[in-house]
């Protein structure tokens, strides 16, 4: 996910924003394997309640020894956020579950197009020549990973087509956070509210943990919370556009868990479509820093 790049402006150092990126790739890498481990004895559905759950349970240190971290003030923007947040982990954990791993990466990359058109879309910003044809590149990006006709479009590779219209959603709503909340008060809350709900649902799949399946439950809640206050960190310092092409690491560490340990192929179209993805997603992340930085008034006729 990436936030505004407008608080990283007045900090930016671009090589520990690039360290802590390659910090939270290593984190959702980790938590991959382990749901993909994980969800042969236990339903997708119900890890996504045990990955709150330990989250939760690992980041309430920190709150216990800074309590204002979890102060319910924005809290409405957290409900919004977590509820896509929540669609989001449904779907990308049956997604990781029943595709290829390589193949959901290069879709959910796409999740910062999805929100710069849901942006115009739904919150009145404008879009003119440049950021449209990166849109354009990027959707074409999709359709290169998805190849409708050609392959089939399992329930996995549809999930996670899903999981980055979410994940665009929480996108945007983590914009309209930056600067009235404070980041780990983003991750805390990430966890805390999406807690109930996913156990409401994980009580139909339900399957008790046992053996290593207790480890890989904690593997999950711990790599995604070490990726999300790493990623939060990285935007904290540094501009998006600084990095953001770090991020394609996590595409290449994907790529080699999913051929190394679960014996996947990945074509060489895959890995076209997945650059296309993510060149685009860099090249909006770069036109919305110019553009905040022009201000309103200097915006181009043609953007």
């Amino acid at each position: 996910m990436t936030p505004s790049t407008s608080s990283a402006a007045s900090a930016n150092r671009p090589l520990a924003g690039a360290a802590w990126i390659l910090v939270a790739a290593v984190g959702f890498c980790a938590a991959w394997v382990f749901i993909r481990l994980a969800s042969e004895t236990i339903h997708p559905f119900a890890l996504v309640f045990w990955r709150n759950l330990a989250g939760l349970l690992l980041i309430l240190p920190i709150i216990l020894r800074d309590p204002s971290i979890a102060s319910p003030r924005q809290w409405k923007s957290h409900a919004v956020r977590a509820t896509s947040g929540v669609i989001g982990m449904f779907t990308v954990f049956y997604a990781v579950a029943n595709a290829p791993l390589a193949t959901v990466q290069a879709i959910t990359f796409a999740a910062p197009i999805f929100a710069t058109a849901g942006a115009a879309l739904f919150l009145g910003e404008t879009l003119r020549a440049r950021r449209i044809g990166a849109l354009l590149a990027g959707f074409a990006g999709v359709l290169v990973v998805l190849r409708p006709g050609a392959q089939p479009l399992t329930p996995g590779i549809v999930s996670a087509v899903i999981a980055a219209g979410a994940i665009a959603f929480s996108i945007i709503a983590i914009k309209r956070l930056v600067g009235i909340a404070r980041p780990l008060a983003v991750v805390f809350w990430s966890f805390a509210l999406p807690v109930l709900p996913t156990f409401l649902v994980a009580l139909a799949f339900w399957t008790t943990p046992s053996g290593l399946s207790w480890l890989y439950i904690l593997g999950i809640g711990a790599g995604t919370l070490i990726a999300q206050i790493a990623t939060t960190r990285a935007f904290a310092i540094a501009e998006a556009t600084a990095v953001m092409p770090y991020d394609f690491v996590r595409f290449g560490l994907t790529v080699a868990i999913g051929t190394w340990l679960f014996g996947e192929t990945v074509d060489g179209i895959t890995l076209l479509g997945g650059a296309l993805i993510l060149g685009s997603a860099i090249y909006l992340a770069y036109r919305e820093a110019v553009l905040a930085r022009r201000g309103p008034a200097s915006t181009p006729p043609l953007d």
